[in-house]
């Protein structure tokens, strides 16, 4: 990825083999994973005994929905947002690669991807981080 940047580098990074995992966190005290990362304690037991570790950029569909009309900035609808139990981890929200949720059923394994975002000054690539069907063209 060295002519590529993450465009939230705190939220995720590429694995060893190129694939996107997500910057997540685990409290030492009784094993609640959480994504994203965050210091002020446990959400279940309240202990601050916290660690990072990186979250596979894989899981199954829990659930979707795809928005047709967006007034916001950065994105333009039609866009899937979905819900994804990630492997060992917690259930995230994200935005899918694919614009529309056809072919899309609860149960599908998931996997993250990066894709285009823009350009900085000195040219590197910027990626965001999007989540695709597994099987589906990166």
């Amino acid at each position: 990825m060295s002519d590529r940047i993450s465009a939230h580098p705190e939220l995720y990074a590429p694995d060893a083999q190129g694939v996107p995992s997500l910057n997540g966190g685990r409290c030492r005290s009784c094993g609640y994973v959480f994504f994203p990362p965050q210091s002020y304690g446990c959400e279940v037991c309240g202990s601050a005994d916290l660690e990072s570790i990186a979250l596979a950029g894989r899981g199954t569909l829990r659930a979707f929905a795809t928005v047709h009309l967006h007034q916001g900035k950065g994105i333009e609808a039609p866009f899937t947002v979905a819900s994804i139990l990630l492997e060992g981890g917690p259930i995230i929200r994200t935005i899918l690669k694919e614009r529309t949720d056809a072919g899309l059923r609860i149960g599908d394994r998931m996997q993250s991807v990066f894709v285009p975002a823009g350009a900085e000054a000195s040219g590197k690539e910027i990626v965001e981080l999007r989540f695709t069907k597994t099987g589906v063209e990166k």
